[in-house]
């Protein structure tokens, strides 16, 4: 294969040259080099120099978001390869990652367009971005000329552990028949009704009791002197 691609790369970054940073994020007061600026640099220099990217995505991911105002916000990620080709043929590969948020349904959009305005600052050592926003008449729209304040998540939050499974509540029905107590003794430790109100991390501590808990006597050396509703007092596990 040719090298024609490397020579037409470097011809484009020595006539694309420097972009200045003339456009304003207001929301976070700092200066980007704006979009138009730079695809009109880039345009001419591609068709001067026979050569042009073909994109391809990778992998991409959405969720949903919400802002500090309580709006919904939608979030995209996607990777994208970029392959720059020369007019002989040979060509060079580019990976970069994209992301976005927007009210509508401009995200995957802007993603899209922020990695390949990266992409392009990678490669010829410049930005390029071009996008319509829903919110703003059509008009293009650099990413950095806007932002997104999200809500804040509640602190020291934690996800809940799931409930246990039939399985599980069997192996503890008969762990307790191996050791003579009740399921209710067993409960009351863990503050629940039943097995079956088990979260995983209390069932893993109640096993690992259950396995430190010799098995009951095969004939008890009193029972008569056991009141019924005192048998399952006493028991020294600690969850």
């Amino acid at each position: 294969m040719g090298e024609k691609i490397y020579q037409s790369i470097i011809a484009v970054m020595e006539d694309v040259g420097a972009i200045g940073k003339d456009k304003k994020n207001q929301q976070q007061n700092f200066m980007y080099r704006g979009v138009d600026d730079v695809m009109n640099a880039l345009n001419p220099a591609f068709i001067k120099h026979k050569i042009f990217m073909v994109p391809q995505i990778i992998d991409h991911h959405r969720e949903d978001r919400t802002s500090a105002q309580g709006k919904t916000l939608i979030y995209s990620v996607c990777t994208m390869k970029y392959t720059v080709y020369a007019e002989d043929g040979s060509f060079i590969e580019t990976i970069t990652a994209g992301e976005a948020m927007d009210s509508g349904d401009k995200s995957m959009n802007k993603a899209m367009a922020t990695a390949f305005k990266y992409a392009c600052f990678q490669l010829f050592c410049i930005p390029t971005e071009e996008m319509t926003n829903a919110e703003n008449s059509g008009k293009p729209v650099d990413p950095d000329s806007e932002c997104h304040e999200l809500a804040t998540k509640p602190a020291n939050t934690k996800p809940s552990a799931s409930r246990i499974s039939k399985k599980q509540v069997d192996e503890l029905l008969s762990e307790c028949d191996r050791i003579g107590k009740s399921e209710k003794a067993i409960c009351v430790l863990y503050k629940i009704q039943k097995f079956a109100d088990m979260d995983q991390n209390q069932y893993k501590s109640a096993i690992k009791n259950f396995k430190a808990t010799p098995d009951k006597p095969a004939v008890p050396a009193n029972p008569a002197t056991i009141p019924p509703e005192n048998a399952d007092e006493g028991l020294p596990w600690k969850q």
